[in-house]
């Protein structure tokens, strides 16, 4: 039987721009922003100026314009946040999306053909603020993705089923006061089943929803194709 994971891997053979497309795929590099990464021990990258200074070294070392990374990885970056650390509720510390790091208001590109489903400004610290989630049909198969920590104006003009194109731009990247703390970054997830939610769907989980999530949230790489 064809699966949703088989046709998003057909789906193209080439990598797929997820940000401005004149930056090009060599410009990519990957980051590690997991808890076992030995050169975050000792920093704070809840903080995310020293976050950022992290992301700039690696992006120097590496000469890249563009860090991406963080699917199912387990982070500290959330240690300081509400809701992921609640002494209540199991840790939540797995991250469910590709995060790609660049400079704010760079262009985010729709990778896939598909119309607005949702969208919201999740401006609770932590959070992803200004938040926008397509629908997609790819052969039999119903998925969503969503565009985590844009610009407050990416929101401008939206309505529900308003139709993008592969390729089009859906947005720019937010600043930290914007997307609520967190260095500049997208955060792109695949959802099969949003359970209900609009505007908004975790992308951090704790290990013990993992088996769940990591089934409702395939790794977006299946689609672009950047490593």
């Amino acid at each position: 039987m064809n699966t949703l994971l088989q046709d998003l891997k057909s789906y193209t053979t080439n990598p797929i721009s997820i940000l401005d497309t004149t930056i090009p795929f060599k410009k990519y590099v990957p980051l590690n922003l997991s808890k076992d990464n030995e050169e975050l021990f000792g920093l704070d990258i809840t903080n995310y100026s020293i976050c950022q200074n992290y992301i700039d070294k690696v992006l120097h070392d590496k000469q890249g314009l563009i860090a991406y990374g963080g699917y199912l990885e387990k982070r500290n970056l959330y240690n300081d946040k509400e809701g992921f650390t609640s002494s209540t509720k199991p840790i939540r510390n797995i991250h469910l999306g590709i995060d790609y790091w660049c400079a704010a208001f760079t262009k985010v590109i729709v990778p896939i053909k598909g119309v607005v489903h949702s969208f919201k400004n999740n401006n609770v610290i932590g959070d992803y603020g200004p938040t926008i989630i397509l629908k997609h049909i790819l052969g039999n198969h119903t998925f969503y993705t969503l565009y985590g920590h844009l610009s407050v104006d990416s929101l401008d003009g939206l309505f529900i089923d308003k139709e993008f194109q592969a390729g089009e731009i859906i947005g720019r990247l937010g600043t930290p006061d914007i997307n609520v703390n967190y260095a500049p970054h997208l955060h792109f997830q695949i959802i099969k089943d949003l359970e209900g939610n609009n505007g908004d769907y975790p992308g951090v989980c704790a290990n013990v929803q993992l088996s769940f999530y990591q089934e409702n949230c395939p790794d977006p790489n299946i689609l672009l194709k950047l490593k």
